[in-house]
């Protein structure tokens, strides 16, 4: 009887075994031994030809984890059947650079390894190699992920943070999925690279109040730089600007450092130098770019696993864009 309990509860205890305990640093190297090789060649020339890549890739990978797991389903193309999550609102400005990386790994990688990695370790590996690519920190990504079998855009709304939001309610999106208020700051450091459209920020920019054109929390010449460079944004709606305009295409702290000089673009960087509960862990990374590096890289390896799928609960696509 006592043997029988034990192996009730040993089956109980593997049922409830996290999906991301199934994962592997060299899942590949038996079954795709140029997996990672090939990734570094499709990212690289990518990246050499399209600098803004590295941003866009990471910014499409927190899309795909945060709104149901890293599942890959951020990369699926919506049908007359199927709004999917790259047709929501606010995944609408993604890049269409990462997309487009994203679907050439994968290309030649099903010619070296058919029906073998999944989209889901391609996004997660190449978001990495580009981020340690243009300076930022090497982490491990565990392997093994299967593709959902799930998007919808229905499912985005409230589960990624906007710019506009004010802090609490960006810091109880984090919380919700599990992570610490230091975790989404340095999470938030990701703004070192890339930029951000006009019309995310146009309303601090213009006409902001009878006081002023401009929110205060703004350096005034930089205000004024930014009603110069965005002032056709409703013309054309493509206009942007860096995120971090002295450092832009290099991760490293500098985002930190311009947030107390009035350089954050959005109401959100404003936010977290603002905010108490925010400012302390802003300021530690502002002073030690080592920290932020460290704290940066332990979030991202975290983030990687979020809501996993492994074995029979997804499927390895045949291309990214469409469940098999």
């Amino acid at each position: 009887m006592a043997f029988l309990q034990i192996l009730f509860l040993t089956s109980l205890s593997l049922f409830f075994t996290p999906s991301h305990s199934q994962l592997s640093l060299d899942y590949y190297k038996q079954k795709c031994p140029a997996f990672e090789q090939t990734i570094r060649d499709t990212i690289t020339n990518k990246q050499i030809t399209s600098p803004t890549t590295a941003a866009a890739t990471l910014r499409l990978f927190f899309h795909d984890c945060l709104t149901n797991g890293c599942d890959a389903s951020i990369l699926i193309s919506s049908t007359p059947f199927n709004s999917a999550e790259r047709d929501a609102d606010i995944n609408l400005s993604l890049p269409g650079d990462a997309f487009d990386v994203i679907v050439r790994a994968k290309t030649a990688l099903e010619l070296t390894c058919p029906n073998t990695v999944s989209c889901a370790d391609i996004l997660a590996v190449a978001t990495r190699d580009l981020v340690t690519m243009v300076g930022g920190p090497y982490y491990n990504v565990l392997l093994g992920r299967r593709d959902g079998l799930v998007s919808k855009s229905n499912y985005v709304e409230g589960k990624l943070p906007r710019p506009t939001m004010p802090m609490s309610q960006i810091i109880n999106i984090f919380k919700s999925n599990g992570f610490s208020i230091q975790e989404m700051v340095a999470l938030s450091g990701a703004h070192t690279i890339g930029f951000s459209h006009c019309k995310e920020f146009s309303s601090g920019i213009y006409n902001f109040s009878k006081i002023s054109q401009y929110d205060r929390e703004y350096n005034p010449r930089f205000a004024q730089g930014l009603q110069q460079a965005c002032k056709d944004f409703t013309k054309n709606p493509t206009l942007s600007v860096f995120n971090d305009i002295m450092t832009p295409n290099k991760f490293d702290n500098m985002y930190f450092q311009n947030l107390p000089k009035g350089l954050g673009l959005l109401r959100s960087d404003h936010g977290l130098y603002n905010d108490p509960n925010t400012k302390q862990f802003v300021e530690m990374y502002a002073a030690d770019q080592n920290k932020f590096f460290q704290a940066f890289a332990k979030a991202m390896e975290k983030l990687s696993v979020y809501k996993v799928q492994t074995g029979r609960q997804g499927e390895i696509r045949h291309r990214c864009d469409a469940f098999n």
